[in-house]
Parts: structure tokens; sequence; C-alpha cells
């Protein structure tokens, strides 16, 4: 899949020292909800247990080759988002340096196409930590629309609240 940009494509184990580069920022993993990266070995076993799936992505800027976040969907994660019978969760992030330039929104879009063509799913839910508001305003550029429901996640180390959105498909 692929814009002008970006490209997403299934992650590969040499993809492990950019997965680092940007997943071991102490800015970056703590707002979707993992903590850093703490070695090249971490990130690559991260990349054989959770991204070699069908429906994770490395997000790749065109211009350099280089892999720069990631974006995915699959069965909703342990942070109580309330999801319906099915309905997967889906998430997304980029390295810092790449922040606030329209990647996360032009790599959601993409997928959500994706999603519509290849799949039968009826709805996504996302949520965003309420200290990350850029990541809402991604989710709601694509169509979701909040629930009104906050839920806290406790894997911080602290109660983080959640604010929660959800996108119809179908």
């Amino acid at each position: 899949m692929e814009t002008e940009r970006i490209l997403l494509r299934p992650w590969r184990e040499a993809d492990a020292p950019a997965l680092f580069k940007y997943a071991s920022d102490p800015e970056v993993g703590p707002r979707a909800g993992w903590p850093p990266h703490t070695s090249v070995e971490e990130s690559l076993e991260i990349i054989r247990t959770l991204f070699m799936n069908d429906t994770t992505w490395a997000i790749v800027l065109k211009e350099t080759g280089e892999v720069i976040g990631a974006m995915g969907y699959g069965p909703s994660c342990d942070c109580a988002l309330p999801a319906r019978e099915g309905e997967p969760i889906c998430g997304y992030w980029v390295g810092r340096s790449y922040w606030n330039q329209g990647i996360c929104t032009e790599a959601l879009r993409l997928m959500i196409e994706h999603i519509r063509l290849t799949t039968s799913i009826p709805s996504l839910i996302s949520g965003h930590f309420i200290d990350n508001p850029a990541s809402g305003r991604v989710m709601e550029k694509c169509g979701f629309i909040p629930t009104g429901e906050t839920v806290v996640d406790p894997s911080q180390g602290r109660d983080t609240p959640i604010r929660v959105l959800r996108l119809e498909l179908r």
C-alpha cells in the first residue's frame, strides 16, 4: 500500500535497527502505551512476536526508504477499550522527527481504505491518552468519532485516561 510519500509494507527482521532508532526515544513509546525499547535485540523480538502478521505494517518514507513508524490493527489490547465483539483496535506511531507532518493521518487513511476493500470488518476502535491530543486529531481527520467514553490504562505505572473513538466502516 502506498501514497506519494509513504509505503505501508510488512515488517522484516532487518528493520530492527530502524525500529530501535525511534522506539528507544522516551517521548515516542509512552505516548502510544509501551515502554521505550532498550536494545536492537528487543526491537527484533517485537518485530518477530508482534509486528510480523497480516495486519501490522512498517511505515516507510518513500524518499529515503527508511522505516519511520508502525501502523496496524488487531484484537483489542489490554488497555480496556470497550471494543464490540470482533471489533479490532487500531494503532500507529511515527518517530518524533516526523510528528506534525501528516504522516500518521496519511498512513491511517491508507490502512482504512485497505480494510474497507479487503475485509468485512464493520468498525474500528481506538483511543489516545488525554495528554496526547495530536493522536486524537489524526483519528478525527480520518473519520473516527469520539464515543464519549474514557477508560483508564495503568500500564504506564499510573492511571492514564484514554479518550475512546470509533470508526464505522460499513
